[in-house]
């Protein structure tokens, strides 16, 4: 049986049990996944006396605008209440039933948002990214369609406080096209205790209780959303150089003397925000390169390969050899090491003659093993024969790099010989442009027009990272040609981008878009889940700065502004003070069972970030 309540200009269905079984938005958008498992009101709990799920309810009893239910949980007993009308308002209760006090050391519930790719159209058009802010008392969830076309649906939590949120039904089978189940914590300390800036302890007294409420409503837009909240906490800039002070609504103006994330909380400790104080961009910059250039390297052997760059494992202080595993090789994304040390040696940075040395060296491993005399781009120096598309644009930038514009222009050739028409490889629109490729980038740009919402498969059936090249390249083009790109193209496309991201008051969330899967392919620890911030992020940033101000009006030209230096500043964070730096920052408290928030321990393709940041400040210098 499924019981139908009105909600809003929307529906929720109920199943007997009493679990959400489907929430539909007023456009009919499905907003959750059909998983009996993981229903919306779901959970578990773990204290000092056992730990249980709860999923069927010792007791049901409806209402004509909603119902009550009844979990016993061992000591615990969990009473629920949904109602229903024009919000929709959870209550959640736990009591110890007991005669001595009980330690809660987690207590979750499932909201599993339809947060999943199966192909471009389908997400566009039926499914949500969910944007998650547990800041205490402060929490909340955004759940937009990932068109960026409202209403989405908004929950703000009323009563109680909410700390972490974890992802479930991570694992191969999965992969990348499905981001998992979503829990709310009360606490998930039992755990991650490190978790979000610390996991709290709650202990029940003999016949006491904790209780939250949340409510959910529906909203045209993440504005209209958060003109219906009051936050305790927020901040309009979360990062800034060591030194300099950032404004808080609620709390004192806060300011640090040396790098790092800061925690601020309320001073009754119910809402936190996370901050972020670096060093400038170049200290980080020559730091990072002496590094790579002391570490990343494999000095160990005779031939060209001695001047590759490869991952590097900042707990043993091995680099990392793996021929079989194509994210660890000395291929691919590592490249963005040797265009970080291109970019310094631009600035000006660090020491010439010992930059210059290194790119020589690393040139000719490129041209030894990597780039054919065709064009054609190789995996890596043990697996050839194998194309990828998304090679061949960053070695291009390499080779014009190093002066050599024609090996450039062979490579972008070859791509474009090999089907890049079809594909949405990185950087095309300024590289084309620098090269004068013209007919490549509208002839391209053109294709992917005519592919409307219907994009192509890629690594990902849809992802941040095929959305941001297919607006740089739109972009691009409307400039070279804005009678065959019109800005009509651009403009409808550019919510696809945006909805990739909210603004949470935590320097690793804000304007930062979702990824959750480059941990396990990239990271040593193998862990699924959100990766925030992820460093192709910076792609986003790229696409917001090159926007033409002419299409959008001065507030949109400002939020641009904002949001492209919050993802490029944000990614700054996974750089340490000694130049090491991690790949992979999992941010949820736990990926199935398996406690996150944590930087994995391989410095290995995150230097993207830099070589992106340092190009803004270029062009910001060449401006």
């Amino acid at each position: 049986m499924v019981e139908n309540f009105g909600f809003g200009p929307g529906t929720v269905q109920v199943a007997d049990d009493g679990t959400v079984a489907a929430v539909t938005n007023p456009d009919g958008r499905q907003m959750l996944l059909d998983d009996e498992q993981h229903a919306w009101g779901t959970g578990f709990v773990v204290s000092d006396r056992g730990s249980h799920r709860f999923g069927t309810p010792a007791l049901v009893r409806w209402r004509q605008t909603g119902l009550d239910l009844l979990y016993q949980l061992g000591d615990l007993e969990l009473r629920v209440g949904r109602r229903f009308g024009a919000q929709w308002t959870e209550t959640y209760e736990l009591r110890n039933t007991t005669t001595e006090p009980v330690e809660i050391g987690s207590l979750a519930v499932s909201t599993p948002y339809r947060d999943i790719y199966r192909s471009s159209q389908e997400s566009l058009t039926g499914a949500v990214h969910a944007h998650v802010w547990a800041g205490g008392a402060d929490a909340w969830v955004w759940a937009v369609p990932m068109s960026g076309a409202g209403p989405g649906l908004g929950l703000q939590l009323k009563e109680g406080e909410l700390w972490a949120y974890s992802v479930e039904s991570r694992n191969p089978e999965t992969s990348s096209n499905i981001r998992g189940h979503i829990y709310l914590h009360v606490t998930d300390h039992a755990r991650a205790p490190h978790a979000m800036g610390g996991q709290p302890v709650i202990t029940l007294a003999p016949g006491a209780s904790y209780r939250w409420t949340w409510q959910l409503g529906w909203y045209a837009d993440l504005p209209a959303f958060h003109a219906d909240r009051q936050p305790l906490l927020d901040a309009d800039q979360l990062t800034v150089e060591v030194g300099e002070t950032i404004q808080l609504r609620g709390h004192e103006p806060v300011t640090a003397d040396s790098p790092g994330l800061k925690y601020v909380e309320t001073p009754d400790g119910r809402a936190r925000i996370a901050l972020l104080f670096h060093e400038p961009l170049q200290v980080i910059a020559e730091r990072r390169v002496r590094f790579v250039l002391d570490h990343q390297r494999r000095p160990e052997l005779s031939d060209s390969r001695r001047h590759a760059f490869v991952p590097y494992d900042v707990e043993s202080g091995l680099t990392v050899v793996s021929d079989t595993w194509r994210d660890w090789s000395d291929g691919r994304e590592r490249v963005g090491m040797a265009l970080l040390l291109q970019e310094v040696r631009a600035q000006g940075w660090g020491d010439r003659s010992e930059l210059d040395e290194a790119l020589a060296g690393y040139e000719r491993f490129v041209r030894d093993y990597l780039v054919d005399a065709d064009g054609t781009v190789q995996e890596d120096s043990a697996n050839r024969g194998h194309i990828r598309l998304y090679n061949f644009p960053w070695f291009a930038r390499f080779l014009l790099g190093q002066g050599d514009r024609e090996g450039a222009t062979r490579v972008l050739n070859r791509y474009y010989e090999l089907g890049g028409d079809h594909f949405l490889a990185f950087d095309l629109g300024p590289l084309l442009t620098e090269l004068g490729l013209h007919d490549h980038l509208i002839r391209h740009a053109r294709t992917f027009v005519e592919y409307g919402d219907a994009l192509p498969p890629h690594e990902v059936n849809y992802e941040q990272s095929m959305v941001a090249p297919l607006l740089e390249l739109l972009v691009w083009a409307h400039r070279a040609a804005p009678d065959q790109i019109d800005a009509s193209e651009l403009t409808r496309r550019l919510p696809w981008l945006t909805a990739f991201a909210a603004d949470q008051p935590d320097v690793r969330l804000r304007h930062v878009p979702i990824r959750h899967w480059d941990g396990y392919w990239f990271g040593r620890l193998r862990l699924w889940g959100d990766v925030f911030p992820h460093y192709w992020s910076i792609l986003s940033a790229a696409v917001y700065a090159a926007w033409p101000r002419e299409l959008v009006t001065e507030d949109q030209a400002a939020w641009l502004d904002t949001a492209a230096d919050a993802v490029l500043r944000a990614n700054l964070i996974n750089f340490a003070p000694d130049g090491s730096a991690t790949c992979a920052f999992v941010y949820p408290s736990c990926v199935n069972g398996q406690p996150a928030h944590v930087a994995d321990p391989l410095a290995n393709d995150q230097d993207w970030a830099l070589v992106y940041a340092l190009r803004a400040v270029k062009k910001t210098t060449s401006e």
